[in-house]
């Protein structure tokens, strides 16, 4: 909860944005032993390596979760973090203590035989904002975009990945980068074989923050927390800005109710870019066939399952082989919690191994 004004404004903690410098590749070598895993009749080490790679005039740090000890080539993975300063390994400053998400689903994919890179996205943990320190009112969604294909061209360029078996897994607003990602018409960009989207952001960016907070609103209103020309003016605020912002690409500084926490110059650009995509029409143009994995659950209180369906709709215009699975009792983090509750993000909740059964099935079957 954010307070401004009197109001309570709630603030999704994974999906709304919070605002936020190259060289070549590079490797360390060596690497954190992780997990193992059979490969053939082999026990093979997995290793978490820390690496970095030049992104739009930024250097890029990740880890690079590979397999030691073994000859042939395995698929591979980049996973792509939600929205705020979050890290490679789906941590964020913002949160009380660790999340976790994306360093989870890297143990899960090498414990199936997959390889996966992980980053440090734009203004967050060691990449940082680069140079986009001194004008982040500048950072539109290109740095996101050149980082996720930098990351997918890194990993593809790596020894023992099969580069005919590569998959972009994004978790919430990294959904979105991740259908923009798999939409690439660049000759140069490697070919995506499979699509995850776990808890997506499926309607424009600036609908979803619509429906936020007019949800946040109405509980407020029927907890007698506001008046009802109090919320009636919230909710015109909210709209006018909104059309000024599709419009202008701008929004006033210093907004009344809370909603400067979300919408002010900082974030003006990156939200009016963003805005611009319908992830169902990026997802109506897939590739015919590709295999996707799409989750929604009934206890995420961030991302609905309606509107999941929406981006649904755009994957079966593709004709995509879409493997949509409803989650039960998991929240926008992907733990058990049927609560739902971002104030238990960082609680040392199991995650869901009704997703983990549907992940490792849906890389036996595509990967």
């Amino acid at each position: 909860m954010r307070r401004a004004a009197g109001l309570c404004v709630v603030v999704g903690v994974a999906l709304l944005f919070t605002g936020c410098g190259g060289s070549s590749p590079a490797r360390t070598g060596g690497g954190v032993p992780a997990v193992n895993t059979t490969v053939g009749a082999k026990t093979a080490s997995w290793v978490d390596e820390p690496v970095s790679f030049p992104a739009g005039g930024l250097t890029v740090y990740a880890t690079f979760r590979h397999l030691v000890g073994v000859a042939g080539d395995v698929p591979a993975a980049v996973l792509i973090a939600g929205s705020g300063p979050t890290d490679r390994n789906g941590n964020s400053r913002l949160e009380s203590g660790p999340v976790n998400t994306l360093a989870t689903l890297a143990d899960w994919l090498s414990a199936d035989g997959v390889a996966s890179l992980r980053y440090d996205k734009l203004g967050a943990g060691r990449t940082g904002l680069g140079a986009y320190a001194a004008d982040v009112d500048s950072i539109g969604i290109a740095p996101y975009e050149q980082e996720a294909l930098a990351a997918l061209r890194f990993v593809a360029a790596q020894a023992g990945i099969n580069d005919q078996r590569l998959a972009v897994i994004g978790h919430s607003e990294g959904a979105l980068f991740a259908l923009l990602l798999a939409n690439a018409q660049e000759k140069t960009a490697p070919k995506i074989h499979a699509v995850g989207l776990l808890e997506p952001l499926s309607l424009r960016y600036l609908d979803v923050i619509t429906r936020q907070v007019d949800a946040s609103v109405a509980a407020q209103l029927k907890a007698g927390q506001l008046t009802n020309p109090l919320a009636a003016r919230v909710d015109q605020t909210l709209a006018d800005v909104v059309t000024q912002l599709r419009d202008t690409g701008s929004v006033p500084a210093k907004l009344p109710y809370g909603l400067a926490n979300v919408l002010n110059p900082s974030t003006a650009r990156f939200l009016y870019q963003a805005d611009q995509h319908d992830p169902a029409a990026l997802a109506a143009t897939l590739p015919t066939h590709i295999p996707v994995l799409v989750t929604c659950s009934n206890a995420d209180v961030q991302v609905s399952c309606a509107e999941v369906e929406h981006l649904v709709a755009g994957l079966t215009k593709a004709h995509a082989d879409t493997d949509f699975v409803t989650l039960t009792g998991v929240d926008h983090v992907l733990k058990v919690d049927p609560t739902g509750s971002a104030a238990n993000y960082t609680a040392a909740f199991p995650f869901s191994p009704q997703l983990r059964a549907a992940l490792r099935l849906f890389v036996d079957q595509n990967l």
